[in-house]
């Protein structure tokens, strides 16, 4: 294979550094140094060939399988042959990739490989089928698949909780540790091959949840998707895993992640925000999750069927032999048919219990009515597969005996494997059918059978029927699998409703022919145009939406373990430097600072807000340098300020964001908007108290020029839809009074238009200009929304008149995130560590011009002593 990467699976395995015939390329660093990861070059890293002479886009294909089958050698030589697994999704999606696509494959073999044969089979898979086999010790693949993914995550996915042991048990960290290492493994197994700066990664299902963590930590800007192929519980039984945050937060290093329906990305959103804290928005159609500067985009999109091969399968003689036979044997009877996997969520017994309630309300239906439930062999395995199967056998054994005679049977066991083209031939005589589980991903049982009964001109000849006439079925689908919303025909139930299920089957058989014929042809068009090939056509198109941006962001990788993340950034975007900001500010002489309160001098989360000494003292060692002017710029109103602040007579104030504002103690306070009635408070509070009664946990608070509705400590997924509809409410009722009503983080204000803390920025520009004492120093420091109208008049403003044509800016924001700011400090500490140190470069400097009269040396003199 001409990959572009690892060539020899062999070489990596015995050690040996591979020979490329082109010259080898260095990686870049990864999660050690921040800048454009690209221009780092180490020579430690493990690396890629350049790229391909050829232009190919390359897809990995990570799923806990590969599409293969596996057999021995009839020659008894031990040796493996492999062929393509032509039933397997991973397989049919490459349809919906295009032919310049190249497809590696990195999964594990159904089959135990001897130890001694692994090599040879890695390069014959390789080779031949472009595969890359994972080969996971037996012990360890069976704690990892039985036992984390089907005894805990698989029904906790399903909205099982572990009450008891029978319900998936306590948990084992022990099978999480193996789930662990197995996800590490497979990480290594894409790394062999893996060119990061060109690949695409698309890892499917929970088996494989805290890969991307593994992949993003060795490759910061690997290109990487991931699809939920089952149900993503609501947050309230996703909250009982004792691992619930890595899970989230290892999904959280894709780029793109995929679930079939919006219940289930809905669930998985309010899982991040009540568990991480992290909000989302809807740009432009997408869904976008804001994490440390990465935009982790959410896709909903229902997986489909590959109609070519189904095509092909009825094209068959063997189906068309089928069905003749099964057109005989069940000649005079109405056929309902279930497809279900023989597992406690497919509620086959269900479906059962209603055929028996429909035999029984309706005697009519006896002898003319039959059942054929296939059940295909269980995937797991343990007491509930067992019970499921003895129940299943004793119910049907019931209804044959209460209703069942010689030559009728009410219902048909098919337990046993069928080919795919029999169960076909189900499909195609079938009048009706049912899926009726109780919690299911997906379930394409209905879209094939949608296509089957579509069937062929062959197979209307031995069905006796017309080619030229419309095509009919009917389906009773179960309200909680996921293809339900997509299929608007059918007829909706919900599976624990024994006698709404029955009537549902009932209503199924005496539908009027032609409304069978609508909704077959409803069902038809959607199901042909949303194949397997489209599915995945989709995703991987919003995959590299997703990753456009990647080549301009500067990363950094952060954390350790499962809790690593990156922070991606725009390249102009940096840590300010300590050492540097403080020699601007030792060599400048009109110098401007304007500093934030809550969340800049004050941490956000501490729940005392009154400043510390600290900063008190700081503030004031400022204050007392003739050549600054410092401004604190605060949300809360004059009068807590005042008091906060009375022992700093020269700091300016500026309150309630900039609407009162006061250059020192004993200056009177000025407005920065001339607004002389506050009427539209009396409509704004009774709509917020409106808000506040039936929102428990939010409170309003009152200034003199605005009201604040904040809902902080109230339930985060009922807060902000309270917000966003008191907003739309707010915005109504005040469409024609001067003001402006604007949500943040945890709040909804409304306060009179034009009042933000750029007006304070703009203040002190105007007053130093006035003065002669243009700035050559200005600093501007906040952490969140409203601190952006700050930063963006103050970037705004160099070049300009008001500042010195050689001044240094510094708009500085808290913490690592999109900002109009160019500079970032990590937290409130490090905010203080920089302000001491120009407390510091002040004193040494007024005790140095201090030095230069006697009297100031007797005094420092009389000082040390």
């Amino acid at each position: 294979m001409g990959s572009r990467s690892y060539s020899n699976l062999l070489d990596l395995a015995s050690g040996d550094n591979p020979n490329f015939s082109r010259e080898k390329k260095r990686l870049p660093r990864v999660a050690t140094v921040a800048g454009i990861l690209t221009e780092l070059d180490d020579d430690n890293s493990v690396g890629s060939d350049a790229r391909s002479s050829i232009s190919q886009e390359r897809i990995i294909i990570v799923a806990n399988q590969l599409p293969l089958r596996a057999h021995l050698s009839s020659d008894g030589s031990g040796r493996w042959n492999f062929s393509w697994d032509g039933d397997s999704l991973l397989l049919q999606l490459k349809d919906g990739l295009g032919d310049d696509t190249e497809v590696i494959y990195v999964g594990s073999l159904k089959e135990e490989i001897d130890t001694s044969q692994q090599d040879d089979v890695a390069q014959t898979l390789l080779e031949t089928f472009k595969c890359v086999p994972a080969f996971i010790p037996p012990t360890l693949f069976s704690k990892f698949y039985h036992g984390f993914c089907k005894q805990h995550l698989w029904p906790l996915f399903h909205y099982m909780l572990p009450l008891s042991p029978d319900l998936g048990g306590r948990f084992d960290r022990s099978l999480w540790q193996a789930y662990v290492s197995v996800n590490k493994i497979f990480a290594d197994k894409v790394m062999e091959v893996i060119n990061p700066d060109d690949d695409f990664v698309w890892v499917h299902d929970y088996h494989l949840m805290v890969l991307p963590t593994f992949l993003r930590k060795r490759f910061n800007r690997v290109k990487l998707g991931f699809f939920l192929h089952s149900p993503f519980p609501s947050s309230e039984i996703y909250r009982t895993l004792p691992i619930r945050d890595e899970l989230l937060r290892a999904l959280l290093n894709s780029d793109l992640i995929g679930f079939h329906t919006f219940d289930y990305a809905r669930h998985f959103l309010s899982c991040c925000s009540r568990m991480l804290g992290l909000s989302y928005q809807s740009k432009r159609g997408y869904i976008g999750l804001e994490y440390y500067g990465r935009t982790v985009s959410i896709k909903i999109l229902p997986v489909g069927i590959h109609i070519g091969q189904l095509q092909s399968v009825l094209n068959l003689p063997e189906t068309e032999d089928k069905v003749a036979e099964l057109r005989h044997q069940f000649r005079g009877q109405t056929v309902m048919l279930g497809v279900d996997d023989m597992d406690i969520f497919k509620g086959i017994s269900l479906k059962l219990l209603a055929m028996e309630q429909l035999l029984l309300q309706h005697p009519d239906k006896r002898g003319e009515v039959v059942l054929v439930q296939i059940a295909n062999p269980a995937r797991g395995r343990g007491r509930d597969v067992r019970e499921v199967q003895s129940e299943t056998h004793a119910t049907v054994r019931r209804i044959n005996e209460a209703f069942g005679r010689p030559g009728y049977a009410p219902v048909v066991l098919i337990d046993s494997p069928l080919q795919f083209y029999e169960r076909i031939a189900y499909y195609v005589i079938a009048e009706s059918c049912l899926v009726t589980a109780v919690r299911d991903g997906m379930n394409l049982i209905p879209y094939e059978y949608i296509i089957c009964r579509q069937g062929n001109e062959k197979l209307d000849e031995t069905l006796g029927l017309d080619p030229s006439a419309a095509k009919k079925s009917m389906l009773v689908v179960s309200e909680f699998i996921g293809c339900s919303p997509s299929l608007s025909g059918a007829i909706r139930v919900n599976p624990w409703n024994i006698d709404a299920v029955a009537e549902a089957m009932d209503s199924a058989l005496i539908v009027p022919e032609s409304e069978k014929q609508l909704r077959h042809e409803k069902h038809y068009r959607y199901v042909s145009t949303h194949d397997v090939a489209y599915w995945a056509r989709s995703f991987l198109q919003d995959l590299e939406r997703a990753c456009r941006d990647h080549v301009r962001r500067r990363c950094w990788g952060i954390g350790f373990g499962l809790g690593f993340r990156v922070i991606a950034l725009d390249p102009n975007f940096r840590k300010l430097s300590v050492e540097h900001i403080v020699s601007a500010y030792k060599r400048t002489k009109n110098r401007a600072i304007l500093l934030d309160y809550d969340g800049t001098m004050i941490s956000s989360g501490s729940i005392s807000t009154t400043p510390n000494i600290e900063a008190v003292a700081i503030l004031n060692s400022l204050c007392r340098d003739p050549k600054n002017v410092v401004f604190l710029v605060s949300g809360k109103d004059r009068k807590t300020l005042t008091e906060w602040f009375s022992s700093c007579e020269r700091l300016g104030i500026a309150a309630e964001h900039g609407y009162f504002l006061r250059p020192s103690q004993d200056a009177d306070w000025e407005t920065c908007v001339s607004v002389t009635e506050f009427d539209w408070k009396q409509i704004a509070e009774p709509v917020m108290k409106l808000y506040t009664e039936t929102t428990d946990g939010s409170a309003i608070e009152t200034k003199e020029s605005a009201l604040v509705w904040n809902y902080q400590y109230a339930d985060p997924d009922f807060g902000s839809c309270q917000a966003k509809e008191l907003l739309d409410h707010l915005e109504s009722v005040l469409a024609n009074e001067p003001v402006s009503v604007k949500s943040g983080q945890h709040i909804v204000e409304v306060k009179p238009q034009g009042v933000n803390k750029g007006l304070v920025a703009e203040h002190i520009l105007a007053t130093m200009t006035q003065k002669g004492m243009l700035p050559d120093f200005f600093l501007c420091i906040g952490d969140d929304r409203s601190d952006e109208d700050m930063f963006e008049v103050v970037m705004s403003a160099r070049g300009g008149p008001s500042l010195s044509p050689v001044a240094d800016v510094f708009a500085c924001t808290v913490g690592q995130k999109p900002s109009k700011a160019k500079y970032y400090l990590e937290d409130t500490t490090e905010i203080l560590r920089m302000l001491q140190g120009f407390a510091n470069a002040s004193e040494q400097a007024q005790a140095q011009a201090g030095r230069n009269t006697p009297q100031a040396s007797e005094l420092a003199v009389i000082s040390r002593e």
